[in-house]
């Protein structure tokens, strides 16, 4: 067996740490009218159907910004909920005109 160089264990190692590669990305997803930004943090489905490799990355997208929600929370000494509706507003302030936003009621709408 031949030994692996430094570069090409440090290539493979980031391979295997980077998680999936979808084949539809959040950018493209929300470019599409697909995803939107919700009133509670998470990106969600604007349509009720999508194929399944969107649903995946909703779920994905949604577990890390959990992930980090939790953190933070945690570092500051606050709620989770707290820091959701923190990143629905800088969410709401990124948003690309034309992508979709949910409204007070819930509702999704093209900013």
């Amino acid at each position: 067996m031949r030994k692996l160089t430094a570069w090409t264990t440090v290539a493979l190692l980031g391979l295997l740490l980077a998680g999936p590669v979808w084949a539809v990305t959040l950018q493209e997803a929300k470019d599409q009218g697909l995803v939107g930004e919700q009133r509670d943090g998470y990106v969600g489905l604007v349509a009720g159907t999508a194929a399944t490799e969107v649903r995946d990355l909703v779920r994905e997208v949604n577990e890390e910004r959990r992930r980090r929600y939790e953190q933070i929370a945690r570092d500051n000494g606050i709620t989770m909920e707290q820091v959701a509706a923190v990143a629905w507003e800088r969410a709401v302030q990124a948003t690309r005109a034309g992508h979709y936003v949910q409204d007070e009621n819930g509702r999704w709408v093209r900013k």
